[in-house]
């Protein structure tokens, strides 16, 4: 237990190596695996949905125009590099009567709300919102109705970006690759912000903006690295295997990609909690042994586990911890202390 005990001392002491852990342990305790799943499902319902929205209001906007219709759907698909061809190639806007246009966008509309209910859920897990505090049905879909609206001027500006980084391959090798790099740099600034607005907005605990950014901008960044990293390997892995695979690998590629974007979005939500309410440095057994000695950060987290369950305003929940049990080495006492003093704090908080 000696090396196991130098390895917990070294990332309580290091806020390199503890962070990162107390992110991981704060992702399995709440299942953010599944909380992904369940984000990557919905986005999976949603997606073609959103795509007959955004071909429709192109019908609508730029009627008699079609090449610019299809520049632009290109460029919006430019998100999903994997499949992003083979999904344009099935997406048509609603055309006929205005009554048939009316009731295939309503029920569009609808089944685009999934993702932006399941992105609200998995935020109020995240921060251990207690159940009597969370928005009811009606008002959670207003929430929900105002992320659409979000998505849609982001997906807007960087349909702009791409169609500029696009265009910027027409000039000379210099002028293309500078072009291209503020297209980059502003779209990553603006997916940034975009993640900010959802990480403050859709979780029924206030947070206030700075408590968020540290989340928003390692989304951003991570979305541009997994652009970069499906574009390159459709380049160099796929290439001429579309034919072969079929709908089949358009649907497994699709969810591959959704799940891995979701698994993103959870990640850095934890990254925003952890550091907000500083649940950091973890005990390194805490998850797999019952008697490990917890530190303060341990305590918080598993308090905000119990209390989020509270479904009733009029509802009370206190948590204790008994004694610990006693050990060798003690690497952060003064941190358990702390602990003890703050838990009535958390506990009002909530």
């Amino acid at each position: 237990m000696r090396p196991l005990a130098r390895l917990d001392r070294a990332q309580r002491q290091r806020r390199w190596l503890g962070m990162p852990i107390a992110v991981a342990y704060k992702f399995a305790e709440d299942d953010g695996g599944y909380l992904a799943a369940l984000i990557t499902f919905y986005g999976f319902v949603s997606l073609f949905p959103l795509l007959l929205l955004l071909t429709t209001a192109l019908g609508f906007l730029l009627h008699g125009d079609r090449h610019l219709q299809q520049q632009l759907l290109d460029s919006a698909l430019h998100q999903f590099p994997i499949i992003g061809e083979q999904i344009g190639g099935n997406v048509r806007a609603v055309h006929g009567s205005l009554l048939a246009a009316a009731i295939g966008l309503t029920i569009a509309l609808l089944g685009a709300l999934g993702v932006a209910q399941a992105v609200q859920y998995t935020l109020d897990t995240v921060w251990a919102v207690p159940r009597a505090r969370r928005p009811g049905p009606v008002h959670s879909r207003l929430r929900s109705l105002w992320l659409l609206v979000v998505g849609g001027l982001g997906v807007a500006a960087t349909t702009a970006l791409s169609g500029l980084s696009a265009g910027a391959s027409r000039y000379d090798t210099g002028a293309g690759a500078g072009l291209r790099t503020v297209a980059v740099i502003v779209g990553v600034a603006l997916n940034a912000g975009l993640f900010l607005a959802v990480f403050r907005m859709l979780t029924a605990r206030h947070v206030s903006t700075r408590q968020v950014v540290p989340g928003a901008v390692t989304a951003a960044v991570g979305w541009q690295l997994l652009q970069w990293v499906g574009t390159w390997f459709v380049s160099h892995e796929l290439r001429g295997a579309s034919g072969s695979y079929g709908i089949f690998g358009v649907v497994l590629g699709l969810l591959g990609f959704l799940y891995l974007a979701a698994t993103l979005v959870v990640l850095c939500a934890e990254l925003n909690v952890v550091l907000a309410h500083r649940l950091w440095p973890r005990a390194l057994l805490a998850p797999f042994a019952d008697d490990a000695e917890l530190t303060a950060a341990d305590r918080r987290a598993y308090t905000s586990y119990a209390q989020a369950g509270r479904h009733k305003a009029a509802q009370r929940i206190r948590v204790t911890y008994g004694p610990q049990p006693p050990t060798a080495e003690r690497p952060d006492q003064a941190d358990d202390h702390a602990g003890e003093r703050s838990q009535r704090d958390d506990a009002d908080q909530v």
